[in-house]
């Protein structure tokens, strides 16, 4: 990993942590305050929709993301590894550091490799159960524990347009410190 690292820093590779995530008008908030005698109080959605986001991310700060209401599987994440092979750099290759979920190890999945390694597109495991490695989970712990406001969990149609807005102002108003 510190070898990657080192070969995107000196320019070499682009260095990419792929992963999903799902965001719901479930509040993901752990804890609040307020003042006594007078509790904040949420509403509950216990039947509620579901926003899946995808994503490619450097560190960068470059985050290429798709979200969809529909269910993930092996053709979104296929889909938006060819977008990816799109729009990256084609003079230098890219690694793509992701997780053991089904999807990525599926038949579907496996017969794209070998043309995304002719575009340059390296898709490395990690080992399993080691989603510490996977900086991505970074962002989307920043997205629901830090960078959405309360009032995203008002709508659905509001928590869909807070989570878009961020992941699109990723690297501009929104950062991560990887050091």
């Amino acid at each position: 990993m510190k070898d990657l690292q080192s070969w995107e820093d000196a320019g070499e590779i682009e260095l990419y942590y792929f992963d999903e995530s799902g965001f719901s008008q479930r509040s993901n908030l752990p804890y609040g305050w307020s003042p006594v005698g007078k509790p904040t109080q949420m509403k509950s959605y216990p039947h509620n929709k579901r926003l899946n986001v995808l994503g490619f991310m450097s560190r960068r700060q470059k985050l290429i993301f798709h979200a969809t209401e529909e269910r993930v599987d092996s053709a979104k994440v296929v889909a938006l590894f060819n977008k990816l092979a799109e729009s990256k750099d084609p003079l230098k290759p890219a690694v793509v550091l992701l997780d053991n979920a089904s999807m990525h190890r599926s038949a579907e999945f496996r017969r794209h490799r070998l043309d995304w390694m002719d575009k340059g597109i390296w898709p490395i495991y990690l080992p399993k159960y080691s989603p510490e490695l996977n900086l991505i989970e970074i962002l989307w712990r920043k997205v629901k524990y830090s960078w959405l406001p309360l009032d995203s969990y008002e709508t659905f149609d509001r928590l869909r347009e807070s989570v878009n807005d961020i992941l699109s102002k990723f690297g501009q108003e929104y950062k991560i410190n990887f050091v």
